[in-house]
């Protein structure tokens, strides 16, 4: 079987770091240097991105697909902070369509997250048809109605949000955003496949406003589709072996925040 990994005997030190960074030990070290053991490689790219000389490349991680990092900014202590502190969700959204152009760049992030043993495997199902997120919002509610005809836990919370729409037309839902991104996945790769949506719509929400978008995590939505209701599923027409995982409303906001918001207390505890 040939190598996964090539390695430049003119440039390689013989520094051993990309063995040691190897999490699946793919890579041990010769009496040449590098060799690939014949374990499974996970394609995560760290051997390729930790060489300091560009000695080594790995044919499910190509060091020509890898960008250098030697202009990158890091955060100081204080702007990481507040860089981090400093996301909201967004609720209230100007009517204004996201051009296809600005999700594009804004799931070109999300899809960088760390995956469990980098599985990946995300497609995200873009709406923004207006019919269709009204359809959705529409079909939540009738789920919502149910749980409240079966004394469900959550019914005591959803009665105030099935209220206001029967009465008034409010979006509890999806607030009127005119996207709404759902993270899908297949159904034999639950539950990691959860676990990875969250990792990767948490870097959409943390990206976004550097695009001047805003953001929130679409639960009621993504609770309606896990529990399988039918009426949903039918509305999203997946594929039959797919599942929703998740969800994020996107859109521009429509006010500014001026202060950070506080938290409980922190909690630790040492041992």
């Amino acid at each position: 079987m040939d190598s996964i990994i090539q390695v430049d005997q003119e440039k390689c030190i013989r520094c051993s770091i990309c063995a040691s960074v190897c999490p699946t030990d793919v890579i041990k070290m010769g009496k040449h240097g590098p060799e690939d053991t014949g374990n499974p490689c996970i394609a995560c790219g760290h051997c390729v991105a930790v060489c300091p000389r560009e000695a080594l490349n790995n044919v499910k991680a190509p060091l020509s697909n890898q960008v250098a990092l030697e202009n990158t900014t890091v955060f100081d202590a204080k702007t990481a902070a507040t860089f981090l502190r400093s996301r909201r969700s967004v609720r209230c959204y100007k009517p204004s369509t996201v051009p296809k152009e600005k999700l594009l760049q804004l799931l070109n992030v999300a899809r960088m997250a760390p995956t469990g043993g980098n599985t990946q495997g995300i497609t995200y199902y873009v709406i923004n048809n207006p019919e269709t997120l009204k359809g959705i919002t529409a079909t939540t509610i009738d789920w919502m109605e149910e749980a409240i005809k079966t004394a469900s836990p959550m019914a005591p919370y959803f009665k105030g949000i099935v209220n206001k729409y029967r009465k008034t037309g409010h979006d509890g839902i999806l607030r009127g955003a005119p996207c709404l991104i759902a993270a899908i996945a297949p159904k034999n790769v639950m539950p990691r496949a959860r676990d990875n949506t969250h990792f990767s719509l948490a870097y959409a929400e943390l990206y976004a406003p550097a695009i001047e978008l805003g953001t929130c995590w679409a639960g009621f939505f993504e609770a309606c589709a896990l529990s399988g209701y039918q009426p949903l599923l039918d509305l999203l027409k997946l594929p039959e072996d797919m599942t929703v995982t998740g969800g994020i409303m996107v859109g521009y906001p429509k006010y500014t925040y001026k202060r950070l918001v506080d938290r409980k207390p922190l909690q630790v505890v040492w041992e």
